[in-house]
C-alpha cells in the first residue's frame, strides 16, 4: 500500500515538473517577444535611416550616369579609382584632416577645462554654464551668419583690432586663416555641448576618491590627473569620438561662409561631396566619397577609442 502510494506520488510529482520546466522556457522567450516588440521602432527607424541609405550609397558608388545617352551603367570601383586620381579630392582630405587634428583636440581640452570649473560651487555658476551652452541652441547656419557678421572687413572683430592699434585681419578671405576662422567657430558652437557630458561624468566620481588622495597628500593637480582624468575615461572617451564624428560632417558654416575657398583651403570633405553631387552633378561620383569619408571616420575613431579605452579594459 505505501509503495502504491509512492507511485503515485512521484507519477503525480513528474507532471508538475514537466510543467514548471516548461513554464521556465516559455518565460524567457515571452520576454524575448516583449523586448523585441519595444525595440522594433528603433530598430526600423535604424534600419531605414542608417542602414538602408548606407547600402544604396555603396550601390550607388558602383555605377555611373552618363550625360551622353542617360543611361546609368554598373561601372565596379572606376569611381573610386578617378577619385584617388583626382587633386582636389586628397586636398580635400588634407584639408578635413588638419581641421579635425587641430578642432577635436580644442574642443575637447576647453569642454573639460569649463567642465573643471563649472564643477565647482561658486556665485553665478549656473549662470555662466548656461551661458556657456547656449550657443548649440542656435541653428548652425544661424551661427554661421552671426560669425560672417563678426568676420566682415568692417565687423566688429576688426574694429576691436583696430582699438588696440592692431592692423585688421582678413579672416575668411585669407588662405592661410580662413580654416582657423571655421575652427573658432565650430569651438564657440560646440564646447559647450561637450562640456555637459563631462560635467556629468565629473558629477559621477565618488567625493571618497578624493578625499582618499588628500589624505595621502596630494595637491589639487595630481588628484586632477591621479583621480579625475582615471575615473573620468569613459566619458572622454565618448566625447572625442562624438566629437570627430560631429567634426568630419561639418557643412553649413563651409556653405555659409566661404564656399571652400578661398583656394580649397576650406573644402571640407563633407562639403565637396555636396559640391560634386548638386554643382557637378555626378551624384555617383559623389557617393563614392562619402563611403570613403565614412571609412575614413571610422578607420580614425577606432583608433581614437582603442588609445582611450585600451589601457583601460586592461
Amino acid at each position: 500500500m505505501t509503495t502504491t502510494t509512492a507511485k503515485a506520488g512521484e507519477d503525480s510529482a513528474a507532471p508538475a515538473a514537466e510543467i514548471q520546466s516548461s513554464a521556465r522556457r516559455r518565460r524567457p522567450r515571452s520576454q524575448a517577444r516583449t523586448a523585441l516588440a519595444f525595440l522594433a521602432p528603433a530598430l526600423l527607424t535604424l534600419l531605414a535611416l542608417r542602414l538602408l541609405p548606407a547600402g544604396l550609397a555603396v550601390v550607388d558608388s558602383l555605377r555611373h550616369h552618363s550625360l551622353v545617352d542617360g543611361v546609368t551603367r554598373f561601372v565596379g570601383l572606376a569611381n573610386y579609382r578617378d577619385l584617388f586620381g583626382d587633386p582636389q579630392f586628397w586636398q580635400s582630405v588634407r584639408v578635413t584632416l588638419l581641421f579635425s587634428l587641430i578642432v577635436n583636440p580644442l574642443q575637447v581640452l576647453c569642454a573639460l577645462g569649463l567642465a573643471a570649473l563649472f564643477n565647482r560651487r561658486f556665485a553665478g555658476a549656473r549662470l555662466w554654464r548656461s551661458l556657456v551652452f547656449a550657443p548649440i541652441a542656435v541653428p548652425p547656419a544661424v551661427s554661421a551668419v552671426i560669425w560672417g557678421i563678426l568676420y566682415r572687413p568692417e565687423g566688429p572683430l576688426n574694429a576691436v583690432l583696430g582699438v588696440l592699434g592692431l592692423p585688421s585681419q582678413p579672416f575668411l578671405t585669407s588662405p592661410s586663416q580662413a580654416l582657423y576662422a571655421l575652427i573658432v567657430l565650430m569651438s564657440w558652437v560646440g564646447v559647450g555641448y561637450w562640456m555637459t557630458f563631462l560635467i556629468a561624468g565629473l558629477q559621477d566620481i565618488p567625493q571618497e576618491c578624493y578625499d582618499a588622495a588628500a589624505m595621502d597628500g596630494t595637491n589639487a593637480w595630481q588628484r586632477f590627473v591621479h583621480v579625475t582624468l582615471p575615473l573620468l575615461r569613459r566619458p572622454l572617451a565618448f566625447v572625442l569620438v562624438a566629437d570627430t564624428v560631429s567634426n568630419f560632417l561639418v557643412f553649413a558654416p563651409v556653405q555659409l561662409l566661404t564656399g571652400g575657398g578661398p583656394e580649397g583651403s576650406t573644402n571640407l570633405l563633407m562639403y565637396d561631396v555636396f559640391r560634386r553631387a548638386y554643382s557637378v552633378g555626378d551624384i555617383h561620383y559623389a557617393q563614392a566619397e562619402v563611403v570613403l569619408l565614412v571609412a575614413l571616420t571610422l578607420a580614425i575613431v577606432a583608433v581614437q577609442y582603442r588609445l582611450m579605452q585600451g589601457k583601460g579594459e586592461e
